[in-house]
C-alpha cells in the first residue's frame, strides 16, 4: 500500500519565457504571475505538498531572481530548492540539470510538473500506479475534445505507452484523444541517463528514446480538470475557475463569485462577478463592471468602465467608460476614457492610450 510519505521529491519546470502571455511576462515570469490571488507556482507547490512531497526543486531559467526573492520570504510548508540554468535547456535538459539537487535513491519516484498546467490530477494515484506497475516513467494523460493541437499518446490495454505522435493533420491520424498533460513520475535513475549540458526535449527525445530502449513507460488517464495557462484567455479562465471552486487548489484564499484581496477598494455599486480577482490596492470605481477578469495589484478601473475576460496589469489604469473585452493591459499602462479594446488586443507596459471613443481589435 502506497503511503504519501514515500514520495518525497518533485521537480517543477518553471524556466519558460511565457511568450504567449506577453506583455505580462516582460517583468514577471509566467509561473510567478498571480492566479486567484497567489503566484501560480504556489498552487502547484501546495498541491504537491498535500500529496506528500516534502522537497521540491524549482528548475528556473528566465528571471530566476524573481522566484528566489519570493521563496526566500515564503513559508509554504515544504522545502523549496532552486536550480537555475545559465542557458535554457528545454524540458528534458531542465530535469537533468535538477539532478544534483535531488536526494532520492535511484529506484525512488520523482514527480515532475510543467510550470504552466493547472490540473486536478490525483497525484497519489499517479505515484501508486507507478509503484504498482514498476514503471520507469508514468505519464499523466488527459482526454481532450479536439486533439489536433497536441501530440497524442496512445496506450495498449495494459496502459503501456506505445508511441509519442506529433500533432495529427488528418482525421485518420487521430488514433486517440489522450494527450501528455504535463505531469510525470520518473524512476530517479532514469534522470541520470538524460544528456547533461545541452538542450533536451523530454517530449521529442527522452520519451521516444525510452520506448526505443524498451523501457516501461505507462500512462494514467485522468478525466478531471486540466488547463494549460499559456494564453491570456486560458490564464483568465484558470484564475476564475480557481476562485469559483471549479479547479482544486489548497492555496486559494477563498472561493466565491469573486475574490477581493486585502486593500482593494470596490465601489458598492460596481458589479464584480464570474470568478474575477481584484488585486491588493486595486480600485474599482462606481458603476464599473468586472466580469470574468483578473485585475492585478494597484490597478484602477474607473467609473463606468467594463472589463470582461481581460487582464489588467499591476498599476495600470482603465479610464472611465472604456471597454476591455479579451484584452491584456501591461503593468503601468494607461487606457484613456472611452476606448474599446477587443478580441486579443495587448497594450505594452507603460504605454498610454489617449482619451477617445476608439475601437481597437487584433482581428481588425
Amino acid at each position: 500500500m502506497w503511503h504519501p510519505s514515500r514520495v518525497t521529491e518533485a521537480v517543477l519546470l518553471v524556466g519558460g519565457q511565457g511568450t504567449r502571455l506577453r506583455p505580462l511576462t516582460i517583468n514577471t515570469p509566467k509561473p510567478m504571475l498571480p492566479v486567484a490571488g497567489v503566484p501560480f507556482t504556489v498552487h502547484q507547490i501546495t498541491r504537491a505538498r498535500d500529496a506528500g512531497v516534502t522537497r521540491i526543486v524549482l528548475a528556473t531559467s528566465y528571471k530566476a531572481e524573481v522566484f528566489r526573492a519570493f521563496i526566500d520570504d515564503a513559508d509554504l510548508g515544504i522545502e523549496v530548492v532552486i536550480a537555475t540554468e545559465d542557458e535554457p535547456l528545454g524540458t528534458g535538459g531542465a530535469i537533468r540539470h535538477a539532478l544534483p539537487f535531488l536526494e532520492s535513491g535511484p529506484d525512488e519516484p520523482v514527480l515532475i510538473f510543467n510550470g504552466d498546467v493547472l490540473s486536478g490530477v490525483h497525484l497519489e494515484g499517479l505515484v501508486a500506479h507507478h509503484r504498482d506497475t514498476a514503471s520507469d516513467v508514468t505519464l499523466y494523460l488527459t482526454p481532450v475534445e479536439d486533439p489536433r493541437a497536441y501530440g497524442l499518446v496512445p496506450t495498449d490495454h495494459d496502459g503501456r505507452v506505445t508511441a509519442f505522435l506529433e500533432k495529427p493533420k488528418t482525421a485518420e491520424e487521430i488514433v486517440t484523444n489522450n494527450i501528455n498533460a504535463g505531469c510525470y513520475v520518473f524512476r530517479r535513475g532514469l534522470i541520470d541517463t538524460i544528456p547533461a549540458g545541452r538542450p533536451v526535449s523530454v517530449e521529442r527525445e527522452t520519451f521516444p528514446g525510452l520506448l526505443a530502449a524498451d523501457a516501461l513507460v505507462t500512462g494514467v488517464v485522468d478525466k478531471g480538470y486540466w488547463l494549460d495557462l499559456g494564453t491570456p484567455l486560458s490564464f483568465v479562465q484558470g484564475s476564475c475557475d480557481l476562485v469559483l471552486g471549479a479547479a482544486p487548489s489548497p492555496a486559494v484564499p477563498s472561493i466565491g463569485d469573486f475574490l477581493e484581496l486585502p486593500g482593494a477598494q470596490v465601489s458598492p455599486d460596481a458589479q464584480v462577478h464570474s470568478g474575477s480577482v481584484i488585486g491588493s490596492g486595486a480600485v474599482v470605481g462606481s458603476g464599473a463592471i468586472v466580469n470574468g477578469a483578473v485585475v492585478f495589484d494597484g490597478a484602477e478601473i474607473a467609473e463606468g468602465a467594463h472589463v470582461v475576460n481581460s487582464i489588467v496589469g499591476v498599476g495600470a489604469v482603465v479610464g472611465a467608460g472604456s471597454v476591455l473585452r479579451g484584452a491584456v493591459i501591461g503593468d503601468g499602462a494607461v487606457i484613456g476614457r472611452g476606448n474599446e479594446l477587443l478580441d486579443g488586443v495587448r497594450v505594452w507596459p507603460g504605454a498610454e492610450l489617449a482619451d477617445g471613443s476608439v475601437r481597437f481589435s487584433s482581428d481588425a
